[in-house]
């Protein structure tokens, strides 16, 4: 059943990547279940932690850049904000029509819903990582073979 989780949650995600919302997530978390069962799905995620451990830790190492990631974090959330409260079309708005907030109230629904868990996870990660400059460089060092206990 686990498997089958996996396997659904990431074709899911490949066909929702392409739109505003949660694709990525389900694919992160597709891939998390095959890890339990496949050694290839382990190697691929536990890079993929990596990588999404540093880029949070650099994301948010000092105050400027944390103000930065949480600007455009509140920038994703009112995005999906707008597409729920779906204004006109502007005068000035050039593109064709169907270009104009496309995929309708549940693209806003995934879009607002997105922004808020990418603003928990800024909290997470202001408080794991921004006062401890020995994680931020046991992660710069690279992906370690066996993980230290205060980065699982």
């Amino acid at each position: 059943m686990l498997t089958a989780s996996g396997w659904v949650l990431l074709l899911v995600g490949v066909v929702l990547f392409p739109l505003p919302g949660p694709g990525l997530l389900l694919m992160a978390v597709g891939m998390a279940l095959l890890a339990e069962r496949y050694a290839w799905a382990r190697r691929y995620v536990d890079a993929l932690r990596h990588r999404a451990l540093l880029s949070a830790a650099r994301g948010v190492v000092t105050i400027p850049k944390a103000l930065w990631t949480l600007a455009v974090t509140v920038a994703l959330t009112g995005s999906g904000a707008l597409w729920l409260w779906k204004p006109p079309q502007p005068s000035w708005w050039v593109l064709p029509d169907w270009t104009w907030l496309p995929g309708g109230f549940w693209a806003g629904v995934s879009q607002a819903l997105s922004g808020l868990v990418t603003l928990v996870l800024v909290g997470y990660a202001w408080q794991r990582f921004h006062h401890r400059p020995d994680l931020v460089a046991e992660l710069e060092s690279g992906p370690p073979k066996e993980r230290s206990a205060a980065l699982r």
